[in-house]
């Protein structure tokens, strides 16, 4: 790799980090706020497009900004590994800029601008994040994703999102407190924090008792927002967030930030020989295969959408860090290929879960039957997405899980492949009962038992739609009709009241209160063009699903593939 001194990793940071100001300063106009949004993911993703051909031609753009601290300079480093987390952070922000103003509007929610706000700097942190060039920078990018982040998960302000939002900051912030440890002890071992294709050279000749606490520390630390259990239960808590922010959660940056850091710990610090060497990619491992199957398992009783998708990511994750600890050439390109698989996957299927809220005002698969009609293209989608997930043929988590079982064979470990193959079953298990209830069971003959019956989860009787009682004086926090720009008359843009006296804040974040479910006389159906909702939702949506397929039938057309295989050679000397 040859390095070249380039602002541009610079300005893909500071384009996300300054659009804070125009959002903010927008909060009366809201069609200028939402474009400054989408200009700023479209600024940023142009910016990180723009390496791509130099980063899979060898050259590397740095972006040197001073010292942190003394021998160690906040620098900012375009390389292939940190090429792949920024290119999926930055695309799929500008695909969810785009959902968020069909979600936000949709549901008229409270404080938009403090939401778009929030998350144009929870992305500048995730660029900042992949581009980071040591392991101080990286800290110190992971704890301000932290920070800017917190605002999204508590963002309803009930009591719930708020204890939430606690629980995510006493992990998140604690496994930072164990990144510094180890990063402080791998800097006194070796005298440096810099990354290195192939390691450290400095860790192989330290004390093997020093270099195993440090790496613990490590994992430990990025294995908080990686959610490896028992580190894992901020993650379904936090669904209490709108569903862009679980998207971001789940699949665009902050869980990704924890195996990436994993990634950078095991390819560039320690390097994969000495992993290996040092007895620690077994353990890892096994810590990953438990996570994959316990959550796949957990998942099967939870009937809220969301809370099942949580899980499915909390096992999904474990695939990224088990094909890098297996340590196998083949296993590291399945586990880095389904970063950005698994991006596309979850976001879809996170973009469906809240486009049925704001439709229908539904959170459980229990009164899901029959959905389909209401929202053919939508749960369309959920079915793609779903079926990747398991590993179907033609959609991405095919392509990533089949370089995972061939690593797991290649390194003469077949029980992880077994674990994989496992896993895909428990997928399918949790998976399909929603796709086919909506599209071949009727919501007036549902059994709305769950798949597995279990006194902590699921729905253990039948529910079948009840007249609602209509409120006479309704209170939302929707205020007055909107008017043609898409914000309510009589208040702010951003979702707040010029006059607090006109409307009072609607329980649960301002949602509509709705019982959810089918109305008496059954779901209306709705054709196949679009009809079940807004485009801003709907072409998200089918931009994500489209993502997945792509990168499941030409895997070796899409970028990604070919930025894992320069990885995977630089890390380990062997081409695949």
């Amino acid at each position: 790799m040859t390095d070249i001194a380039s602002l541009r990793p610079a300005l893909a940071v500071a384009v996300a980090a300054v659009a804070v100001v125009p959002i903010l300063a927008s909060a009366r106009r809201p069609n200028l706020r939402e474009a400054w949004t989408v200009l700023a993911a479209g600024g940023a993703f142009a910016l990180v497009a723009s390496m791509l051909p130099d980063a899979l031609a060898g050259t590397v753009h740095v972006s040197t900004l001073g010292s942190l601290v003394a021998g160690v300079e906040l620098s900012l480093r375009a390389d292939p590994l940190g090429m792949l987390f920024a290119t999926v952070a930055s695309l799929l922000w500008l695909v969810t800029s785009f959902y968020s103003v069909g979600y936000m509007r949709g549901l008229d929610e409270d404080d938009q601008t403090r939401y778009f706000a929030a998350f144009a700097a929870s992305v500048a942190a995730a660029i900042g994040v992949a581009f980071a060039a040591n392991l101080v920078t990286l800290f110190v990018f992971y704890e301000l994703l932290t920070v800017a982040t917190y605002p999204l998960v508590t963002h309803d302000e009930t009591a719930e999102a708020r204890a939430a939002g606690r629980k995510y900051l006493a992990y998140t912030f604690g496994g930072g407190v164990a990144v510094l440890a180890g990063t402080v002890l791998v800097a006194t071992l070796t005298g440096t924090t810099a990354f290195s294709a192939g390691g450290i050279a400095g860790l192989a000749n330290a004390d093997p008792v020093l270099a195993r606490a440090a790496f613990v520390l490590l994992i430990g630390g990025f294995g908080v927002k990686a959610a490896l259990m028992p580190l894992h239960s901020w993650l379904p808590d936090a669904m209490v967030a709108p569903t862009p922010v679980s998207g971001l959660l789940h699949a665009v940056a902050v869980v990704k930030s924890g195996v990436f850091g994993i990634a950078r710990v095991v390819l560039d610090v320690y390097g994969v020989d000495l992993t290996g060497s040092l007895g620690m990619g077994l353990p890892l491992a096994v810590v990953a295969a438990a996570t994959l199957l316990l959550a796949s398992v957990i998942a099967l009783r939870q009937d809220n959408l969301k809370r099942r998708l949580a899980f499915s990511t909390v096992s999904q994750l474990s695939y990224i860090v088990l094909g890098i600890a297996i340590l196998d050439p083949q296993s590291i390109v399945g586990g880095l290929l389904h970063i950005p698989a698994h991006a596309f996957m979850k976001l879809t299927l996170f973009f469906t879960a809240g486009a049925i809220h704001v439709e229908t005002h539904t959170d459980d698969i229990s009164e899901m039957a029959g959905i389909g009609k209401r929202m053919p293209l939508t749960m369309l989608a959920f079915g793609v997405a779903a079926a990747g997930m398991a590993g179907i043929p033609l959609v991405a988590g095919f392509v990533s899980k089949w370089y995972l079982l061939l690593g797991s064979v290649g390194a003469g470990q077949p029980v992880f492949a077994v674990v994989l193959l496992l896993s895909g079953v428990l997928n399918i298990a949790y998976f399909w009962p929603v796709f086919y209830q909506a599209f071949f069971e009727s919501e007036d003959e549902h059994d709305a038992k769950p798949l597995l019956e279990f006194p902590l989860g699921g729905e253990t009787r039948s529910i079948l739609p009840e007249t609602p009682t209509p409120d006479p004086d309704p209170v939302t926090d929707g205020g007055p009709a909107s008017d043609e720009s898409g914000t309510p008359s009589g208040r702010e843009s951003n979702g707040g009241h010029e006059d607090d006296d006109v409307v009072e804040e609607a329980p649960h974040g301002g949602h509509e209160s709705h019982h959810g479910g089918p109305p008496a006389d059954g779901w209306e159906r709705r054709g196949w063009r679009g009809g079940e909702s807004t485009w801003f939702i709907l072409g998200p949506i089918l931009a994500a699903m489209t993502g997945a397929v792509v990168l499941g039938v030409i895997p070796g057309t899409a970028v990604f593939l070919r930025l894992v295989k320069v990885i995977t050679t630089a890390a380990t000397g062997v081409a695949v």
